[in-house]
């Protein structure tokens, strides 16, 4: 099955297991818990183990296209944020010294850091990159 080695009989086990705790039927068994929740965390752990080879494989791709998606959204969070608090201050404070009434447009700041913060926990992934000298191949 490639990158996730887990039988569907398991995952079939586990789906069942689940929907008896869902519907009421408790699971009392200590044991029976431990190893529900032993599945829980090596399914997770399979499928970031996917998403780490799926990465790992967009790195390597030489097309910049592939591989520069992540630079290319890190540097518009840049200047967008540069934008959102350098740029957008001054044009505001020049256009009042001046006397003029219209001021530049302000981005939202709540869905611009949930774009920064989403791309610092994938700069965890670039470090990675670096390490493993696979910047250089794009």
């Amino acid at each position: 099955m490639g990158l996730i080695n887990i039988s569907l009989d398991s995952i079939g086990n586990l789906i069942k297991d689940i929907r008896e705790a869902i519907t009421g039927k408790g699971i009392e068994d200590p044991n029976k818990k431990a190893e529900i929740e032993y599945k829980l965390a090596q399914l997770e752990f399979a499928l970031k183990q996917g998403q780490l080879e799926i990465n790992k494989a967009e790195a390597q791709n030489p097309n910049w296209f592939v591989a520069g998606w992540r630079p290319a959204i890190g540097w518009t969070g840049a200047l967008a944020l540069s934008y959102q608090f350098v740029v957008q201050p001054l044009l505001t404070w020049g256009t009042h010294l001046y006397g003029v009434n219209a001021s530049p447009p302000q981005l939202d700041t709540g869905m611009l850091f949930n774009l920064i913060l989403a791309m610092l926990g994938l700069g965890g992934f670039r470090t990675f990159e670096k390490l493993k000298g696979v910047q250089n191949r794009h």
